[in-house]
């Protein structure tokens, strides 16, 4: 059995889990089949509680006894041993339509989420994006000017981004989707964790008619 890192704090798991499963409903609810690009992931415990019953999907991680967990545990999916960002923006996963992008990475997703949107792939005309964002901390102590991904934001909304960070994330999220042609038709998201450090997020894309990728 794989275990966790020691230094990850995992305390935000069933707010994870919760959320997931919330997007599996919508999404069965819209008539969208699931087909996952996982972009990080660890240990296998979000597939478990919520995609082992998904047959088609694409996942990452750079630890090999990591991937080779992964593979084992899904082998109708596509595992690729390696860096996730590097890999979508090359294109990795683009044999399938995805309708998922789930990010859970120790910090900063966007540098994956911008990957997939910037990358040639087929575009789903409904995609869920589900997130566990971990910058909220570097934006509690005063650095997000110093942070590449916020900067735009800060030049926006100011360097304090603490009070306004889930607004701060749909708005990054309607400016990686749209060069992708996608409008953000729905977006929901909370804090949490210890110090309310961590931020979920939920965000529902539709095809807008503009680049097709």
């Amino acid at each position: 059995m794989v275990r966790s890192d020691r230094h990850r704090d995992n305390t935000t798991l069933p707010a994870k889990i919760g959320l997931r499963r919330l997007m599996l409903r919508q999404m069965r609810e819209a008539g969208v089949v699931p087909v996952i690009v996982e972009a990080y992931g660890g240990t296998g415990e979000v597939f478990v509680e919520c995609y082992a019953s998904v047959p088609s999907g694409v996942v990452f991680d750079k630890k090999p006894e990591r991937a080779l967990h992964l593979a084992v545990q899904r082998p109708t999916w596509a595992v690729y041993r390696a860096d996730c960002v590097a890999s979508l923006a090359g294109g990795a996963g683009s044999h399938l339509v995805a309708t998922v992008l789930d990010l859970d990475p120790y910090g900063d997703p966007w540098p994956a989420i911008r990957a997939f949107f910037e990358s040639e792939r087929p575009r789903a005309d409904k995609l869920f994006v589900v997130v566990n964002d971990g910058m909220r901390t570097s934006v509690r102590i005063g650095k997000a000017w110093s942070l590449p991904t916020l900067q735009p934001a800060v030049e926006i909304f100011g360097n304090n981004l603490h009070p306004v960070y889930l607004e701060v994330c749909r708005w990054l999220m309607e400016r990686a989707a749209d060069g992708a042609g996608y409008d953000v038709t729905a977006f929901a998201g909370y804090y949490c964790g210890h110090s309310k450090k961590m931020t979920h997020y939920l965000a529902v894309l539709e095809r807008n008619g503009g680049n097709n990728g």
